[in-house]
């Protein structure tokens, strides 16, 4: 488990490292400009960062049911040697579907302009500015993703029910508290990358807007990413009792 979670914070730090100091930089040398060899390099590490963390978060699903659902058996499926095999599919998956959406994306011609609507280089908004029809080939690599993410979404939930089945059999109350706690995190993982991902991407076109736009791709590229370190933490000990504390401090100020 802390093998694949020293993997997703990894994914979670190098996210925030490709977007956020670039926008820091221009807000504060009041510019929005980047090169075009940069926009290409960071739609590159944003796919690869993404798709790589969806895969492992895939992978963390099917460790969690070893773990819960076979765990006489869980040395054996799980050893050092197959947790880098399964860290290294994901990273290696994320790879080749960045390099896949990047090579394809600016290939398109441009011809609406070279003005991004966001903070950083994003490809449906790149695609905006290509000509008609020549997005096309980009819309059917999307089409094939979104299959692959279905089908990893669709492993996720199976999994989940088979550990809560388990779960909910165990007689023992301090057994379930034990197996809720180490699954829960990666659900609440799961689930905000996934929502915040889908609310972005699907909302209504009526409700568009640049601004809107803008404070979703935020919620959607950096708050999953900062949350997932102090959602994994609320298991230690320690940081439960500091945020215990820091709760009744502000109380107690408040009154």
């Amino acid at each position: 488990m802390y093998f694949f979670l020293l993997n997703l914070s990894l994914l979670d730090l190098s996210s925030i490292s490709t977007t956020v100091p670039k926008f820091m930089a221009n807000s504060l040398w009041n510019t929005r400009a980047i090169s075009y060899s940069g926009c290409a390099a960071q739609v590159f590490l944003v796919v690869f960062l993404f798709s790589a963390e969806y895969s492992l978060l895939t992978v963390m699903a099917y460790d969690r049911f070893v773990a819960i659902c076979k765990p006489l058996h869980y040395g054996t499926i799980m050893d050092s040697r197959a947790c880098v095999r399964m860290a290294a599919a994901a990273w290696a998956s994320g790879f080749l579907c960045a390099v896949l959406h990047t090579a394809n994306t600016f290939s398109i011609p441009l011809c609406q302009g070279n003005t991004v609507d966001q903070f950083f280089c994003e490809i449906p908004q790149i695609l905006k500015l290509s000509c008609s029809d020549s997005y096309l080939r980009e819309v059917g690599i999307t089409g094939v993703g979104a299959c692959l993410m279905f089908g990893c979404f669709i492993f996720i939930v199976l999994s989940y029910v088979q550990i809560f089945t388990v779960v909910l059999r165990i007689p023992a109350e301090h057994g379930r508290h034990k197996a809720f706690s180490m699954c829960l995190p990666h659900l609440a993982v799961v689930s905000l990358f996934l929502s915040t991902g889908l609310f972005a991407y699907l909302k209504p076109p009526s409700v568009s807007s640049p601004a809107l736009d803008l404070v979703l791709t935020v919620l959607y590229s950096v708050v999953p990413q900062t949350m997932n370190p102090l959602i994994y933490s609320m298991r230690n000990k320690e940081l439960q009792e500091a945020v215990r504390k820091l709760f009744q401090l502000v109380l107690v100020q408040q009154q």
